[in-house]
């Protein structure tokens, strides 16, 4: 029986995907990205470090059997580490000619800094001391190695805390009068590797490990663990990252950026990730290691500098971008190394980005040929247009802020956006701000590390003292949207006092900042935002151009005959006529949902709404609806003039009556005081009020005289918002308008409700027409919001020529839950152990209503073949329940305007995932 290979070499990438069929996604599953990312450009002769991977698959085993390498695993390794030697000419542990290896992570999914790294591995006294003779007697070279080695072993695989060796280094540099690293001499750093030697003691109780090999099995094992570490956690729940997928370790040769001037180390990206503008962006440092840029240690310097520093080198890599970002087709991450003038290429791997760089490289890469437009489709999340549609500075605002002196700092633009919130200087407290007291935070840090993610998430805004583009806050900011400013070196930070000051200015937690992501500025006090305009959005507007022909194609999706074959269409929910505008702007072609109910709230029109509840007679109830039929007509006629041509649904009154009413308890207490004081003047009239209001007290109002039921009771309300809605289509029509009305009847439970209701409003309609001489296309249909209106959809959709779910309703009537109490008391529990995968009330349970839904929309089409089906809750905005809605055959999704534009582009991605694949298939 053939051994399973659980280790492959960056060279034999052709056998790792011929082991997973050939899918180059499944390599990177089982490689991750990153191993997956070293043998891809070893195979396309990158100058890479030689080295070899330990697969995912691995680490998996390793986490489930309690903590046991898998059979062949470690055996696996050492002979891949043999050969690595052979190719390299150097001997792991020889102390005439050391071979030294970093252990990387690298899942599939790019987490940066969340998993561990140890570099170095290898070192003792002896083999420092043979490197020293190697390297022409650089001391200062191997010991900074050294004491690096110690670190961070001690950090990563020992579990000490980092400041058990960032404070005696602090403390040891202000004893020498040192500021920085590269001052320290040979013998400095001799002393501190010693001296982290005895932190390690002190802490352990046992020595730092010299045995090379055992050095690589514990890092090999701690690199394993830190996939489930709070911040590798944190991150995944955050990017919505599967937490089985495990992480590959990387083993692979050291190559120094630290062995003097001629060598260096850098980060980059082949586009700009904050704006995706096509140029090389990153930072570098000679005389240094990669984690000295990566976690912002030491301000670092602009990419394009190093092209005088090492023009040769530079030109070098420029070429290898290229060649990297044509044959990923995608901006790349890169990690380089400088090793005495010779360039060495550590990693490649798909960059993060900002939502706007999305949206530009997404179109530039379509314009340059690069992808297709169903590629750059994808490339661009639903979420990186909800981004795009954020705040930012108001520009006066800006102006008089900076010309009143609150300028506070510059720093490096890391990720664009406004943020407004108070200062704290800790990532716990941080958190804790947000999430327990409710405030807008803007965590302020020298800089951040990967433990500090939690607060990162959690803030509106982040502000780092040190560290550049690439550092750990830029990169981890920019994936999710969060405004940031880093390397702000004027700010001088003091984390025991929790403040900061910057030129005599003393900022203390708590304080109120205002942090431009965008242009890399911080200043005192509150700055009011804006939202940005679409209409200014010329990428985005095209990418959304793009997404809308592919859904208006015929064909997209394999649905039977008489249901919809193009993709889902994107309405609005509009109760006004600027809604419905608003809406128009930003792509809807229909509005699902315009609740009738919301225009009797208005202040000239509340006390005759009041005045019809309280009627004594039909007929008084009619008079006072009279009255409102202008307010009603004038409405809708804005609404399709607004909508001219497109679809506008209006759903008849909704809500129980006694919601225009005054409540019960504030009339109870008004009557008792005015009988305590012997108030005479309006007491029979608040009396006789707080008596109708207590003959309309239901004990479940959502379950009581509402919707269809109300429309049974006093059908003489739902009359007249029909003859109004048709009078003001007729008259639109008469104005050279297209007015297409289509009537909702809420809140159905029984086939028959349609049958005593439905036929008289029809009447009204065809009577309207008559009178006004003039016809146009309607529709009269139902609201499925009830469990047994889905179980019946057959005998409904004979009468109802359109389905409109509404998913709030159906949801807590399927779960018996009571939305605003199970939010508040139990909801948030059962999500966070697992008793519910998610809030299905944010996206559609598909199990369980969404199952109801499929059931509808089938026997529905059944016994009408045009049936128009469509969605108009809060998960019409949701992309996950967007996928849903295309799954099951739905004609369309209704949100509200600012979520259009995502929409939009949920409408094509479902359609892309989903293209080709019947119904009864896509199960």
């Amino acid at each position: 029986m053939t051994e399973k290979k659980w280790v492959y070499l960056f060279r034999e990438v052709d056998q790792a995907e011929e082991s997973v069929g050939g899918d180059w996604e499944d390599v990177r599953a089982l490689l991750g990205g990153k191993g997956s990312g070293l043998a891809d450009m070893t195979r396309a002769s990158v100058p890479v470090p030689p080295g070899f991977t330990v697969t995912t698959e691995a680490c998996i085993s390793y986490l489930n059997s309690g903590g046991k390498f898998p059979e062949g695993m470690w055996e696996q390794e050492l002979a891949a580490l043999r050969q690595v030697e052979k190719e390299t000419g150097k001997k792991f542990g020889d102390p005439t000619n050391p071979l030294l290896v970093s252990c990387r992570s690298g899942a599939k999914f790019s987490m940066p800094g969340m998993m561990d790294t140890v570099l170095n591995i290898g070192l003792n006294d002896e083999t420092a001391a043979g490197l020293i003779k190697l390297t022409g007697n650089n001391e200062r070279f191997v010991y900074d190695a050294y004491r690096r080695l110690v670190e961070m072993f001690g950090e990563v695989v020992l579990g000490i805390p980092d400041e058990a060796f960032e404070d005696p280094l602090a403390e040891y540099k202000e004893k020498k009068g040192v500021k920085v690293d590269t001052d320290l001499t040979a013998e400095d750093w001799k002393t501190l590797t010693q001296l982290f030697k005895r932190v390690v003691y002190e802490h352990k109780g046992f020595e730092f490990p010299d045995d090379p090999y055992e050095q690589l099995k514990m890092a090999t094992e701690a690199v394993f663990k830190s996939w489930f570490g709070k911040r590798a956690v944190d991150y995944r729940n955050a990017a919505g990252i599967s937490h089985d997928l495990g992480t590959a370790v990387n083993i692979q040769t050291m190559v120094f950026g630290n062995t003097g001037w001629e060598s260096g180390t850098g980060v980059a990206f082949t586009r700009d990730p904050a704006t995706g503008e096509k140029i090389i962006y990153g930072d570098y440092l000679l005389n240094a290691q990669g984690e000295d840029v990566v976690a912002g240690i030491r301000n670092t310097e602009k990419i394009e500098n190093l092209g005088n520093d090492m023009p040769e080198v530079y030109q070098e890599f420029l070429d290898i971008c290229d060649k990297l970002e044509l044959h990923y087709k995608d901006m790349q991450d890169v990690e380089f190394t400088i090793e005495r003038g010779k360039l060495w290429m550590l990693q490649t791997r798909t960059g993060k980005r900002t939502a706007k760089a999305a949206v530009k490289m997404a179109v530039d890469m379509t314009n340059e040929g690069l992808i297709d437009r169903d590629e750059a489709l994808l490339r661009v999340r639903p979420a990186d247009v909800d981004t795009l549609l954020h705040p930012y500075f108001d520009p006066e605002a800006k102006i008089k802020a900076q010309g009143e002196g609150t300028l506070l700092a510059t720093g490096v633009n890391a990720s664009p956006g406004a943020a407004v919130g108070r200062v704290y200087f800790d990532a716990d407290s941080a958190e804790h701000m947000a999430k327990e007291e409710g405030q807008d935070v803007i965590m302020v840090r020298p800089f951040t590390k990967p433990d500090d993610v939690h607060g990162m998430l959690a803030s509106k805004g982040i502000l780092t003292s040190e560290g550049g583009a690439t550092s750990h806050a830029a990169v981890v900011a920019r994936q999710f949207g969060v405004p940031c400013v880093v390397g702000a070196a004027a700010v001088r930070i003091n984390l025991e006092k929790h403040q900061m000051e910057v030129a005599g200015v003393v900022v203390k937690e708590g304080d109120w900042v205002s942090v431009d992501g965008s242009s890399g500025e911080v200043f005192l006090g509150e700055i009011p935002t804006v939202s940005p305009e679409l209409e200014e959005q010329t990428d985005l507007l095209t990418l959304l151009s793009w997404a809308d022909e592919l859904c208006s194609q015929p064909g997209i999706r394999q649905l039977p005959e008489g249901w919809p074959t193009k993709g889902l269409e994107v309405w609005a929910n509009a109760d006004y006529p600027a809604d419905a505008r608003r809406s128009r702007q930003y792509g809807a072609v229909g509005i699902g949902l315009c609740r009738t109910e919301h225009m009797f709230f208005e202040p000239e029109r509340l006390p005759i709404v009041q005045r019809m509840i309280l009627a004594d007679s039909v007929e008084g109830r009619k008079a006072a609806l009279d009255e409102l039929l202008p307010y009603q007509r004038s409405d809708f006629e804005g609404l399709f003039e607004a909508m001219d041509g497109f679809p506008v649904i209006i759903r008849l009154i909704d809500p129980p009556l006694h919601e225009f009413l005054p409540s019960m308890e504030e009339l109870l207490e008004e009557t008792i005081t005015m009988e305590v004081k012997g108030e005479t003047e309006g007491f029979e009239e608040k009396q006789l009020l707080l008596e109708n209001v207590k003959a309309l007290h239901e004990s479940n109002p959502m379950m009581g005289l509402r919707g269809v039921r109300l429309s049974i009771m006093m059908p003489e309300i739902v009359e007249m918002q029909v003859r109004a809605i048709f009078e003001a289509s007729a008259n639109v029509t008469k104005k050279g308008f297209h007015a297409k009305p289509e009537v909702m009847i809420p809140l159905t439970g029984h086939v028959n409700e349609l049958r005593v209701i439905q036929p008289r409003l029809e009447e009204i309609a065809k009577s309207v027409m008559q009178e006004k001489d003039v016809t146009f296309p309607y529709k009269f249909g139902t609201m499925i919001e009830i469990p047994r209106a889905c179980l019946t959809a057959a005998e409904v959709a004979g009468v109802a020529e359109f389905f409109s779910f509404g998913t709030n309703d159906l949801t807590q009537m399927t779960y018996g839950y009571s939305r605003d109490d199970a939010e508040r008391n139990f909801l948030l529990k059962y999500i966070e152990d697992g008793i519910l995968p998610n809030n299905p009330f944010q996206s559609i349970d598909r199990d369980g209503v969404g199952r109801l839904m499929r059931m509808s929309v089938e026997e529905g089409h059944q016994a009408r073949s045009d049936l128009e089906v469509g969605i108009c809750g809060e998960h019409g905005g949701d992309p996950e329940s967007i996928e849903f809605c295309h799954m099951i055959g739905q004609n369309y999704v209704s949100c509200s305007p600012f979520r259009v534009p995502v929409a939009r582009l949920a409408a094509a991605h479902a359609a892309l995932k989903h293209q080709g694949i019947s119904i009864a298939e896509d199960k």
